[in-house]
């Protein structure tokens, strides 16, 4: 104590020293408990005095414990939690998922290096390392990683770009540093829990980057898949659209196996689609089928290329173009090349590397989530595809992340945990050693038509482009300005042009936020089930209502009617003089101007000035409120004055120094305008400490002395201790009739017919002790004792700061009405 007590004398002293005035619009200079708690009565309720936070406090929540880093270490490998209880069962269902996936994956992923413009092992090499290193930080059973379409064709373009400038690096050291910086950020990031960031990317972003990804993928594969040489397929997509048909007629041999490849791809799936609809009882065997029907496709135009190319295996002989030799095992595997020259040829589309990877993935990880009913951990996913990112370059690995394709693939096989990966791997592993020679004979048209009808998936439906629509039309035209942006331009762009008008919109909402004024409506419950008739009209419905002043409310509406209120109810003004506004949103920096001109330009509109002769001659009065013409008299005469504003903080959880001192501003501007008297302001719902505390510091929360002998008449919200409303209370009263229930009974004729237990024991002298002792426990209950005890809900140190509207409304009318009374009685008055 004596330590505190020097600390705190020294702090004074160093105050007064540099001219820190420590009661700063206090103008009291009074303790926090001495602002009319007096009034409260603390016999019949118990004190509360709330105290403000601190800023140690606050620095102690924010510095992780020795406990908190063990949980953060524990939960840095999430499969510990779930490993130990791992059964056959649990094997069966991944056994047959990992199996499933390996056999989409291992085509699918050859197909996506050209994407990259890499040799088709390195598509291998980048799907082993993502379903085997996955497993180990996996918060999503569902999710399977490695090359996408998408991020492959990323990759590709930065490979393409680097070898322009840069000729002396090969396109795998490339994509493998590319891989290894996207890992190290996005590792970062991961372990300090930064998951949230990915939240500020939109759902029409998204949506707008995958369909037009999409188009731009599968228009970029028409040529490979027709056998059109001659043009490059990385530009624009109108333009790859336009050279597509100039050299139309130069299509070759390729076209006839990719276009039936790729036809059979649908026929197959929809065949299996309409099947399992007219034979659900076997929709699982048709659902596998489907699910192969890639593998079998693949399999089949080997076959034939085989057939047909087995004598032809030189590069000039060969009927069409077939994917030729790939290597047995890792033999790309090496330390990656990371250095400042080979950093700077990509550095600027890193950001954009990292964008894919990560919305791509948590989208996913998110969406299949819900589906399955489990929590993913956004920041734990982060560190999944980062630690997969930075480790799998090392055995030749490009960027990899979440696929849509084989993740739903896997979730309908029947997945039980994250260990289905590792079942992957080993089928991706057996593919890289023991099926090379077979991978020679694969045509290169047919991997254009797996490309192709993958990414078909990702193009979003009209349907859904219509449930935006209905939702929210501005970010549909958001949806399709991301979509012409990415076929006219390229996905980068269009991935930066989305999220940056997302990211304006959103802005623009914050600080064109519109405030609301609220009225007053006494509302009853009523029961009618006949609402949903449309062929009657409302007014004639008949309606059970309850006539007891009990079951009547207030509740507060906008008076403009702008949130969809039925607009005959016109809601009344909750006091002449008084007005409730609420902030629609936060209130901080951006949009306090906005908030508060609305509201003294209304308040201005609607109300009068105290004094009508605040300027004795014409050229005392501001330019902008120049006054009635000579010799004519206020036309407002017949409007209130400004005597009190509630403030609806619902929608606030923090406050700035530039919104308060706005607040400060417009009080001080209100309090002129009202002059001789002060407006009262009321602030209800406020739901952080450390607003309430910076609303304090500015003055707000407790009246502003005005110097007269009035005095301020507090009313505070309480709430029973114990009384019938308490939990406890009322746990022991449900007890006690389940004892009323198993006490001895007697016949009606005795009396204790259709009577509960303590009325029979009051009636009847005869009954029985066990009746008698039930009774006795009545009297003694909590919830039936004579006397209840109260508390106040909030600090009594802050009497102007309420509960909820209802009760700053009661406690402005209170003062509001006090003030007149003694106005009238000649108490409190100023001369003016």
């Amino acid at each position: 104590m004596a330590s505190n007590s020097t600390a705190t004398k020294v702090g004074h002293g160093l105050a007064k020293l540099l001219g820190i005035k420590l009661h700063y619009r206090n103008p009291q200079g009074l303790d926090d408990v001495s602002r009319g708690e007096s009034v409260y009565s603390v016999s019949s309720a118990d004190t509360y005095v709330e105290q403000e936070p601190s800023t140690g406090e606050w620095i102690r929540s924010i510095i992780p414990t020795g406990r908190g880093m063990l949980r953060w270490a524990y939960n840095l490998f999430p499969f510990v939690h779930w490993i130990g209880r791992y059964n056959l069962q649990w094997l069966s269902g991944d056994l047959v998922a990992g199996i499933t996936v390996g056999c989409v994956v291992v085509p699918q992923s050859m197909a996506y290096a050209k994407l990259a413009e890499l040799a088709p092992e390195y598509g291998l090499y980048s799907s082993f390392m993502g379903v085997l290193i996955y497993w180990f930080f996996a918060t999503s059973k569902d999710i399977t990683i490695g090359p996408v379409a998408v991020m492959s064709t990323v990759t590709g373009n930065v490979v393409d770009r680097v070898k322009e400038s840069n000729p002396e690096f090969e396109g795998h050291v490339v994509a493998s540093s590319l891989g290894v910086m996207c890992g190290v950020v996005i590792v970062a990031i991961g372990l300090v829990r930064a998951g949230w960031i990915v939240d500020f990317i939109s759902l029409a972003a998204i949506s707008a980057f995958m369909t037009g990804s999409a188009i731009n993928i599968a228009v970029g594969q028409v040529p490979a898949l027709m056998g059109i040489t001659g043009f490059s397929n990385r530009e624009s997509t109108y333009k790859v659209v336009i050279n597509i048909l100039k050299h139309l007629n130069r299509s070759k041999r390729d076209a006839a196996l990719g276009l039936t490849a790729l036809t059979f791809l649908y026929l197959i799936r929809f065949a299996c689609n309409f099947s399992a609809r007219r034979m659900p009882n076997r929709s699982k065997m048709f659902f596998f089928l489907s699910t192969l029907r890639t593998a079998f496709i693949i399999l089949l135009y080997t076959l034939i290329s085989f057939l047909v190319n087995r004598h032809h295996r030189g590069t000039k002989q060969r009927l069409f173009a077939i994917l030729g030799d790939v290597p047995r095992g890792f033999k790309h595997a090496a330390v990656p090349t990371v250095n400042i020259p080979i950093i700077k040829a990509y550095a600027g589309d890193i950001p954009v590397s990292i964008i894919v990877l990560l919305i791509e993935h948590i989208a996913i990880a998110k969406s299949f989530g819900r589906v399955n009913n489990y929590t993913i951990d956004a920041s734990q996913e982060l560190v999944a595809i980062g630690v997969t990112n930075l480790l799998g370059p090392f055995l030749g690995a490009y960027p990899a992340t979440g696929s849509f394709s084989r993740t739903a693939i896997k979730s309908k096989a029947g997945v039980r945990t994250p260990f289905a990966g590792v079942i992957t791997a080993l089928v991706v592993l057996l593919a890289i050693y023991a099926l090379p020679a077979v991978f020679f004979y694969i045509p290169s048209s047919v991997l254009s038509a797996v490309i192709i009808h993958a990414v078909g998936d990702l193009i979003t439906p009209p349907n859904t482009v219509y449930q935006f629509w209905r939702i929210n039309p501005l970010e549909v035209i958001i949806f399709f300005l991301g979509v012409i942006v990415t076929i006219f331009s390229s996905i980068e762009d269009g991935i930066y042009t989305t999220i940056s008008v997302s990211a304006a919109v959103l802005l623009f909402r914050v600080v064109k936020a519109q405030g609301r004024f609220m009225g007053k409506v006494k509302v009853r419950s009523a029961v009618g089930d006949q609402f949903g008739n449309e062929e009657k009209k409302y007014r004639d419905v008949p309606l059970e209502t309850k006539d007891d002043e009990d079951s009547a409310r207030t509740i507060f509406l906008p008076l403009e009617h702008n949130d969809g209120s039925n607009p005959l109810i016109e809601p009344q003004s909750p006091y002449p003089g008084i007005f409730i506004y609420r902030f629609s949103e936060g209130y901080n920096y951006p949009n306090a101007n906005h908030y508060l001109d609305y509201m003294v330009q209304t308040i201005f509109r609607q109300t009068r000035r105290t004094n009508a002769h605040s300027y004795p001659k014409m050229g005392d009065r501001p330019w902008n409120d120049p006054g009635p013409k000579a010799g004519r008299e206020e036309e407002y005469s017949d409007r209130p004055t400004l005597k009190a504003i509630i403030l609806d903080f619902s929608s606030v959880n923090n406050v700035d120094i530039t919104s308060v001192q706005n607040l400060i501003d417009v009080r001080n501007q209100l309090d002129r305008y009202a002059a001789p008297d002060r407006v009262d302001w009321h602030l209800a719902c406020l739901n952080n400490r450390w607003t309430k505390r910076a609303l304090v510091s500015a003055g707000f929360g407790f009246p502003t002395p005005s110097g007269d002998s009035s005095r301020w008449k507090p009313i505070f919200s309480v709430a029973e201790i114990g009384g019938k409303s308490s939990a406890a209370a009322a746990a022991e009263h449900r007890d006690h009739e389940e004892g009323a229930d198993k006490a001895p009974r007697r016949d009606e004729e005795n009396g204790f017919g259709g009577k509960s237990a303590a009325d029979a024991v009051g009636k009847d002298e005869g009954a029985s002790s066990d009746t008698s002792d039930f009774k006795q426990t009545i009297a003694s209950s909590k919830a039936y004792g004579p006397t209840t005890r109260v508390a106040a809900v909030h600090g009594l140190n802050r009497p102007l700061f309420h509960v909820d509207l209802t009760s700053a409304l009661q406690s402005a009318v209170a003062n509001v009405e006090r003030k007149a009374g003694e106005e009238a009685r000649g108490v409190g008055t100023k001369v003016v």
